[in-house]
């Protein structure tokens, strides 16, 4: 699994990469805003600059496609200039219409954006710019597309014009003239830019670290977290492999204890020993990476390259095998089950020869388990790793304290269960009216528990872990639901059904919603992107209508606010900003609007689920004062007393824009959205369920052991009167009261566990916090079937150890 997440992973991202390159072809230097869009006013400056031999205007948008769910990038370029830095994506023209590159009513497809609008050259499509729909010729394709990159190519002067964007551009490519210095020039121009024009401009080379680096961040908690997860199913098999190889070792212990004697050396025995881990884990570890490179090459056909997630849309890679990260996941896989089997190669290595000869000597190899001091360091550690910060922007010490906080719990069971089933042995035997098959299970498990230790840290490991994994998930999306609950207090929500950023409501379109007879209250919301950070991905500024005495009826507040000062404009922040950008409550935050550095209050702080790189909330008054922009990007709506939903929606839709608008009322988008919030987590459930089904066969796969390791125990049992029904209820009151202290102190662990990923995790990863919730429905289905799989599997295993009869148990073979 591990191998295979990061197979998908890679090719996601590296193909992401790759399409993000290719829009920027050949150039040298990069010239962009702050804001999506800047003025053209630059442009000759920058074109006539000493060492610049072309400089080529880019308009970028995302445009909606009425009818069609998401948005079509439009990259409008001048063909003059382009085809020297941007050579793939001129397009293509007939050989008798080679003026179409210029055409006002044409548009070049690639191959990708072809197959999803069902378009071909000579026929039409239909974009949409405000509350507008136009219809553009498609010329041709393009010269060269990435694989699944949905993208249209105009000339740029049509582009400004169909969208309404005269005089704007998104970026300008600079191709330098031979021998020039690209960092010396990059920092010169970044210096001049910033002094002259202050939060305006950004200026860098298009392949260089930066930029690599915002697109890494986009994902990068993600994908971490998915293989950490992944790692999960890694841990339980080695406390697998542990305990299968423990119990084989004590089955053998006479076996090796015969061939010291007979003159094998130490050495010798702890390798052979090692050398049947090891072959082991080759065996697993080349067919794990092998089922890796399978999953992944199925996973990238059918389910898309972002897992649900929605980080790389419109990219379509194919998976590639990279020889060093198989090494080290193989490497993973050798080295696990070698772990796995080295406490009891040394247990097998350093037993005398002469104890471990005699017979009822199996719990004294056992004996180093019930050592307790090792258990207490790893916990007191794991708890300190809970207040160290997120090391290169990942909770790693999270992580870390996870791994002690399991292996102290579990080297806590054979103490825990000497103690408890010695308790409730002492107490039946006080009362003195115990039954046959009672007392003889909880003699053997209050004496033997060590061997009960190995049960219970399966046990233990598995469940634990689900129920971490389970209460996350949980939290979470309960959390997202409340969120919802609370910032979709309108009876109805309006905006343009077409995706993209040229979708919106101009002032008309705002004073025809107010108006109409069935809707009391109408506010409008406009966002957009800026970049605070040249190393960060863009934030997303949201203008709304704010009650500076009441915010809490805008948003979800996060800790306590603060009261602006007289004449200031506030501001409210998410969690993420708080984090990504060290910003307080009471301090300002210089935010890029309308070409200068706008001054806002931080008046407070507030719980953002939909923005993991940051948003910032301002006053929709502010913001129109400070840029002139009165478009709005979604419009909420309130009925008046006596209206009814119904009439709210026949009037909107009899507006003469009202067709292409998208309508929804809260139910409908808190169930859209944990509709995708569980898409997302599809892999997380599955990387559960397959936790799960490991535990299950590690419960299995030990109880199975242990039983056929007890059939001289059996036959003994069977000498002495006990009859073979009384053997298997003895193996089931065993498995189902060790599942059963299992279960509970899996729960116990699990729950420490929780806290740490949705306290500690969960924030530093994602940079926002929530609330925490125990699904117990979810929690007690799977204690049950683990209580029955144990009980199952221990009666399965105790019929075909009595299977052979009493006298052949006890026989001695040598």
């Amino acid at each position: 699994m591990g191998f295979a997440i990061h197979l998908i992973n890679a090719a996601a991202f590296n193909e992401f990469s790759a399409a993000v390159k290719s829009l920027a072809g050949q150039a040298d230097i990069q010239v962009s805003g702050r804001e999506a869009l800047f003025d053209e006013a630059i442009y000759p400056r920058l074109a006539q600059r000493d060492g610049v031999a072309l400089a080529s205007p880019v308009l970028a948008i995302e445009a909606g496609v009425p009818g069609v769910r998401g948005a079509l990038e439009i990259i409008g370029l001048d063909p003059f200039r382009a085809g020297a830095i941007s050579p793939d994506l001129m397009g293509v023209p007939p050989a008798e219409r080679r003026m179409d590159v210029l055409a006002d009513d044409a548009v070049f497809l690639s191959p990708a954006a072809m197959t999803w609008l069902k378009a071909s050259t000579g026929s039409s499509v239909v974009l949409r710019a405000g509350a507008t729909d136009f219809k553009l010729r498609v010329a041709g394709p393009l010269l060269r597309a990435r694989a699944g990159q949905r993208l249209g190519v105009m000339d740029i002067g049509a582009t400004q014009w169909r969208f309404n964007l005269a005089g704007k551009l998104s970026r300008i490519d600079l191709k330098l003239r031979e021998g020039v210095d690209r960092g010396a020039f990059e920092r010169a121009l970044a210096t001049e830019l910033e002094r002259e024009f202050p939060g305006r401009f950004l200026v860098a080379q298009p392949n260089d670290a930066d930029q690599e680096s915002r697109t890494n961040t986009l994902s990068r908690a993600y994908r971490v977290n998915l293989t950490v997860l992944a790692l999960v199913a890694l841990f339980t098999g080695a406390f697998l492999v542990f305990s299968t190889q423990a119990l084989s070792v004590i089955r053998r212990r006479s076996q090796f204890a015969l061939l010291r004697v007979l003159g094998v050396e130490r050495r010798q025995l702890l390798g052979q020993v090692l050398l049947e881990g090891a072959s082991l884990g080759l065996i697993g570890a080349a067919l794990g990476i092998a089922a890796g490179y399978a999953l992944a090459a199925t996973a990238l056909r059918y389910f898309g390259a972002d897992l649900g997630a929605g980080f790389f849309s419109g990219v379509r890679p194919t998976v590639v095998f990279t020889p060093i990260a198989a090494f080290v996941f193989f490497a993973l896989g050798l080295g696990v089950a070698l772990l796995g089997c080295l406490a009891p190669a040394f247990e097998a290595a350093r037993a005398a020869p002469a104890v471990a000869l005699k017979s009822g000597s199996d719990e004294a190899a056992l004996s180093r388990l019930a050592r307790v001091w090792p258990s207490l360091v790893c916990l007191v550690v794991a708890a300190l790793l809970t207040l160290a910060p997120p090391l290169f922007d990942l909770p790693l010490f999270g992580y870390a304290a996870i791994a002690l906080l399991l292996i102290g719990g579990i080297g806590m069971m054979p103490r825990l269960a000497s103690f408890v089933f010695g308790a409730v042995n002492r107490i039946a035997m006080a009362r003195g009216s115990q039954r046959a098959v009672p007392a003889l299970t909880l003699a053997r498990l209050a004496n033997a528990s060590g061997q009960a230790a190995i049960a219970l840290g399966g046990i233990l490991s598995s469940f634990s872990l689900m129920v971490a994994m389970a209460i996350m998930v949980s939290s979470f999306r309960v959390s997202v639901d409340d969120w919802l609950v609370q910032i979709l207090p309108a009876d109805l929500y309006v905006r343009q059904a077409a995706a993209g950023n040229t979708a919106a409501f101009g002032p008309p379109q705002q004073a025809a919603l107010a108006a109409l007879p069935a809707v009391g209250r109408a506010d409008f919301l406009r966002t957009r992107d800026v970049s605070l950070d040249p190393a960060r991905p863009a934030i997303s500024l949201i203008a709304r209508h704010i009650d500076v005495a009441d915010p809490a009826k805008a948003m979800v507040l996060v800790g306590a606010p603060a009261a602006p000062p007289a004449g200031s404009m506030p501001a409210w922040v998410s969690e993420a900003m708080l984090d990504l950008y060290a910003v307080k409550v009471g301090q300002t935050l210089q935010v890029p609007l309308n070409g200068r550095l706008q001054t806002f209050f931080i008046a407070g702080a507030w719980r953002d689920y939909a923005s993991q790189a940051g948003s910032v909330q301002i006053r929709l008054d502010d913001y129109r004062a400070l840029t002139g922009d009165q478009d709005v990007s979604d419009a909420a709506l309130w009925m008046r007393p006596g209206a009814t939903s119904a009439e709210l929606v026949k009037q909107v839709r009899a507006l003469p824009f009202g067709a292409g608008l998208q309508l929804a009322e809260p139910g409908e988008i808190r169930a859209m959205s944990l509709q995708i919030f569980d898409r997302s987590f599809a892999v997380t459930y599955l990387l559960e369920a397959i936790a799960i089904a490991i535990g299950l066969s590690g419960v299995a796969a030990t109880f199975s052991a242990q039983t056929l390791a007890r059939a001289r125990e059996f036959g003994m049992l069977r000498h002495v009167g006990v009859t073979r029904g009384q053997v298997l209820r003895i193996l089931a009151l065993e498995g189902g009261a060790l599942t059963a202290l299992g279960v509970a102190c899996g729960f116990g662990l699990g729950l420490l566990i929780s806290l740490i990923l949705v306290f500690v995790v969960n924030p530093q990863s994602f940079h926002w916090t929530m609330q925490l919730h125990l699904p117990w429905g979810l929690l007690g289905a799977v204690a049950a079937l683990l209580l029955a799989a144990s009980v199952l599997t221990a009666l399965v295993s105790g019929r075909y150890a009595l299977s052979g009869g009493p006298i052949r148990a006890v026989r001695e073979d040598w």
